[in-house]
This record gives C-alpha cells, sequence and structure tokens, in this order.
C-alpha cells in the first residue's frame, strides 16, 4: 500500500491500493471510478492498457476527464 501524499493533497494520505487485480490467470485494472478493463493475458499488458487509457483521457477536454 502506498502511504505518499500526491502533489497537492492535504491532510493524510488516503487509503490506496493497486490499479492491478487478477482472476484466475487474467489481468485487469482498474479506475478511481470503479471502471474494471480486461482480461489481459499478464501483469505488463493490463500496465500497457493502463497508459493506453490515461492517454485518451488526457486527450479530452478537461470538463469530461476521468482517471
Amino acid at each position: 500500500m502506498e502511504t505518499n501524499r500526491r502533489t497537492g493533497e492535504q491532510g493524510p494520505a488516503p487509503f490506496r491500493s493497486s490499479r492491478f487485480f487478477c482472476v484466475g490467470s487474467k489481468w485487469y485494472f482498474t479506475t478511481r471510478e470503479g471502471f474494471d478493463s480486461g482480461p489481459f493475458a499478464s501483469r505488463e499488458r493490463a500496465e500497457i492498457g493502463l497508459k493506453r487509457f490515461l492517454h485518451v483521457v488526457q486527450l479530452l477536454p478537461e470538463e469530461q476527464q476521468i482517471h
């Protein structure tokens, strides 16, 4: 569990868990909004999927961005 504060956060660091999880032999990532994406063949592929997802989110107008 990561206990560091992110840039701009005030107060104690909230609980954080990994965005990646495995069910059976398939890997998934989850967003803060509770969206799960997968399955991926490996954790590495799930990490690539998350990077692609975050890249697309950054292309959205600021008022539509999620993460």
